[in-house]
């Protein structure tokens, strides 16, 4: 007969900690996207395909990256991906072309205007990141918060690219 194994419940520290982090998961991305939505008319989940766009190390000069990739750069599925990016294109910020080094794949392609916004919107981002996240924190606890982040992102995927980048 199989012996079931018991849960391994939290202890009031770990509750604690446990909805502190849920918390924090659930605040930050709601306030980082109102302040998108209100300075800048923008979801942060768009931003954050424009910004990827903008500043991925496989971008080329055009500022083009592939589909599939910027998916798993934004952390989106592919289907929600694709209806951000037809919402930009509709705007101007972004468009779409097959890839010349294979038809298969799509890229999206940051445009000069799309480029324009990233510029406009990122100072007003940055300073709620900096708000939000680093100001109530010391310099000791934003290293401690780093180390933290990679070690759950490790236990969840080790192979995520973001665990071996060093700040």
């Amino acid at each position: 007969m199989e012996t079931q194994q018991q849960p391994r419940w939290l202890d009031d520290e770990e509750a604690q900690t446990w909805l502190s982090l849920i918390g924090v998961l659930i605040r930050l991305p709601a306030a980082l996207d109102a302040q998108l939505q209100r300075d800048a008319g923008i979801s942060h989940f768009e931003y954050q395909v424009m910004a990827m766009l903008s500043m991925s190390s496989s971008a080329s000069p055009e500022r083009a990256v592939r589909m599939s990739e910027l998916a798993q750069l934004t952390e989106g599925s592919l289907s929600r991906l694709s209806h951000v990016v037809k919402r930009l294109e509709g705007r101007g910020w972004v468009r779409r072309t097959p890839d010349p080094a294979d038809g298969r794949y799509i890229l999206a392609i940051l445009t000069e205007s799309g480029w324009d916004k990233v510029v406009a919107t990122a100072p007003g981002h940055v300073e709620a990141v900096r708000s939000y996240v680093f100001d109530p924190l010391t310099k000791a606890q934003a290293r401690h918060l780093c180390e933290i982040g990679r070690r759950i992102t490790h236990a969840i995927d080790p192979d995520d690219p973001c665990i071996t980048q060093q700040p």
